[in-house]
């Protein structure tokens, strides 16, 4: 850790809690998240497809609690 990052947590550790988690965001936020992005939208696609597939009668669903019951049984 530089000199520079060091005196910068110094200062920050004097934040209130809310100060300290704005300034967390704020770095989060000046992250490139152009990857993860990418995957939310194809997330996003494939839940639009499975949800037209399930409307069209493509598929069936099974109720939440039969498949939290075959995964407990794994």
């Amino acid at each position: 850790m530089t000199p520079t990052v060091q005196q910068i947590l110094k200062s920050a550790a004097l934040l209130s809690p809310i100060d300290r988690a704005e300034l967390i965001e704020q770095l989060f936020l000046s992250f490139d998240h152009s990857e993860e992005q990418s995957v939310d939208a194809a997330w996003r696609q494939e839940i639009e497809d499975r949800l037209d597939a399930y409307d069209a009668g493509q598929i069936d669903a099974s109720p939440a609690e039969d498949v939290l019951g075959r995964i407990s049984q794994r």
